[in-house]
């Protein structure tokens, strides 16, 4: 992979769809290349302590660092699975990450179909939650965090080879948990085929979940209670009739969300910038399907986790809180 901490402009566009957009993203922005040759980029997490980036490669079950001095190395493998057979796997390693609470970051990890706390200095693992009512779940993908610890996440089947075919798939659905600061895992959902990209609105009152169906692609919006459960729910968007394979890679994946609950959504063609009622502004694309993406740096720059590339735009906006960050 191409390790030059050089960042260089890559081909892409930059559209926006009413003037709203120019005001989170400038006119004469670019999109800069920081590394290339990975096989899947996703989960990318800014630690603001070490000002540093990381990010996973899933099929590789990796977990690779880059940082603006000393461009990109490996962090961690694996990342997920460590046993002595994969072929059970269709990817192995950790998918969505989060900051965790103080040195740590919270992984998705696909390959061990768990959530995970991983601390950063030891590099030790820590799992928070592996099953529902003494089933397996299938391989969580990606996550979010409240303020007070609370977790919630998505549980399609992409980790394993055969999706829902697979042998090794304990749970009939494809479900939407929360993991309370107890321990206690509840269920939220279990009505989306294949639900993947997850975040919290700046309030923590509506829950995002993408859904990489490309039959359905679309995005839901949860109401929550102050007990973090679901009051309501609503389609916020729907992308359907624009999913292409060959004009328009990519399908609802990851998302991150800026301070004023401003969507960042992958989607077919790139990602999608949506206002919080739901509104289409504008679209970033660099020519491949985007899987997830986060903001960093002094909570201002847009990583963007895009197949076999790491890229950056710079905002005018900023992120959820501190933490994302």
């Amino acid at each position: 992979m191409a390790n030059d901490i050089r960042p260089q402009p890559i081909v892409g566009q930059i559209r926006a769809l009413t003037a709203a957009f120019d005001t989170l993203i400038a006119p004469n922005a670019t999109i800069e290349l920081l590394a290339e040759g990975f096989t899947w980029t996703e989960g990318p997490v800014w630690i603001a302590d070490g000002a540093y980036l990381l990010f996973s490669d899933v099929p590789e079950n990796r977990i690779y660092r880059w940082s603006q001095e000393d461009g990109v190395s490996l962090f961690l493998e694996p990342s997920g699975y460590d046993g002595p057979d994969p072929s059970p796997f269709r990817e192995p390693g950790a998918n969505g990450l989060i900051p965790g609470p103080g040195n740590s970051i919270l992984l998705a990890d696909h390959g061990n179909r768990a959530i995970a706390c991983l601390d950063l200095a030891a590099r030790r693992k820590t799992f928070l939650a592996t099953h529902y009512r003494g089933k397996r779940f299938n391989s969580p993908n990606d996550l979010a965090r409240a303020r007070d610890g609370t977790i919630y996440f998505t549980d399609p089947p992409y980790g394993l080879a055969g999706l829902d075919a697979s042998p090794l798939k304990e749970l009939p659905f494809n479900g939407v948990y929360r993991i309370d600061p107890d321990g206690a895992v509840a269920l939220l959902d279990d009505s989306i085929s294949f639900p993947n990209g997850i975040i919290l609105s700046p309030d923590e009152r509506t829950l995002y979940v993408a859904c990489s169906d490309p039959d359905r692609a679309i995005w839901m919006a949860y109401a929550l209670d102050p007990r973090g459960d679901v009051a309501g729910r609503r389609i916020f968007a729907d992308v359907t009739a624009a999913v292409d394979p060959v004009r328009r890679p990519g399908l609802p994946d990851g998302m991150t969300i800026d301070g004023a609950g401003n969507l960042f959504a992958t989607a077919p063609g790139g990602i999608c910038v949506f206002t919080p009622d739901g509104t289409m502004i504008g679209r970033i694309g660099v020519g491949t399907a985007i899987a997830n993406c986060t903001f960093g740096e002094d909570g201002s720059t847009l990583f963007i986790a895009a197949h076999h590339r790491l890229a950056r735009i710079r905002t005018l906006t900023c992120a959820r809180f501190a933490a994302d960050a």
